[in-house]
């Protein structure tokens, strides 16, 4: 992959937007961060700060605007599911058109048809995943907790060459990436992993090495489930290595849900269990433990 310089906008520059813009800036990229008042002055006086233990300490200049206004390479989305529709206003589709590509880092499977939709088909939508443990703990300023970043990019419709410029990109500020066909295997490969894993450490308000032992059970039924509607839809998984991912993490590790509810933030409980069970029912594949977790879930206001 080709070091190519790419001008990136960058909507919602939190734990995972902060981190990419921060890496694709320092890399020699021009970054646009869209943003509210508040953090674009934070932004503009200060630059993002990183403190991780792979890539460093540093400070990226950036650039911030309230809403995209002039053509960029790629419109990364990396704000939460719950602000999706109000945050899409910065990214007006008056500034897109067939040469940008819009690659949204959001937990779930639906978005990118909702993003299809909300634009009419007129711009290439390139779903992404990560596998991350990046926070936001003041506009600016991230901390990078995983020994890993690594990026899945895909997209049915778009040209590989245009995923190649942005993975190049991505490559070369220091993110492991590939790019991989079929969207819908790798949207529900990330799926089967973080339904469970964010559902169950929401539920019992527990790190995951408590939710690995103290209510295994649950997890590896809620596991199976996963997988089985996962393989309904046409992404079949090994809920066998999904486990053997989650033994492995250190017993610490926490979801972005449940960071969100322990701060009181909306979560991202329709785009994750929501559309799991949306997905069940379309397919006929029984969830009965997923059913019972959602359920409990939006019982307590969560």
């Amino acid at each position: 992959m080709t070091n190519e310089r790419l001008t990136v906008a960058v909507l919602g520059p939190g734990g995972v937007g902060g981190l990419l813009a921060a890496l694709l800036a320092r890399a020699g990229n021009r970054v646009i961060c869209l943003a509210g008042e508040a953090t674009a002055q934070a932004l503009e006086k200060d630059g993002i700060s990183v403190r991780s233990a792979r890539f460093g300490e540093f400070t990226a200049r950036v650039e911030t605007a309230s809403e995209l206004r002039e053509p960029v390479d790629a419109a990364m989305i990396a704000v939460k599911h719950t602000t999706l529709t109000t945050a899409l206003d910065r990214l007006p589709a008056s500034a897109l058109g067939p040469d940008t590509l819009v690659v949204p880092f959001l937990n779930g499977v639906e978005h990118p048809a909702i993003l299809r939709a909300h634009y009419g088909g007129a711009v290439p939508v390139a779903p992404a995943t990560i596998r991350v443990e990046s926070t936001r703990v003041a506009p600016g300023v991230i901390e990078h907790a995983s020994p890993f970043a690594e990026v899945d990019l895909t997209g049915d419709t778009v040209a590989r060459g245009r995923l190649n410029s942005l993975a190049g990109a991505l490559e070369w500020s220091g993110v492991g990436t590939r790019v991989l066909p079929d969207e819908t295997a790798v949207l529900w490969a990330k799926m089967s992993f973080l339904a469970p894993f964010a559902l169950l450490t929401t539920l019992h308000g527990l790190p995951l090495g408590e939710i690995r032992t103290r209510h295994r059970g649950q997890l590896t039924a809620l596991v199976e489930e996963t997988a089985a509607v996962s393989a309904a839809v046409g992404a079949p998984v090994d809920p066998a290595e999904a486990l053997r991912r989650y033994d492995a993490f250190p017993p610490t590790t926490r979801s972005s849900m449940q960071r969100d509810a322990e701060a009181g933030r909306p979560l991202e409980l329709d785009a994750i269990g929501g559309a799991l069970l949306r997905a069940a029912e379309r397919h006929g594949v029984p969830a009965p433990v997923a059913t019972e977790v959602v359920a409990e879930l939006r019982a307590a206001g969560r």
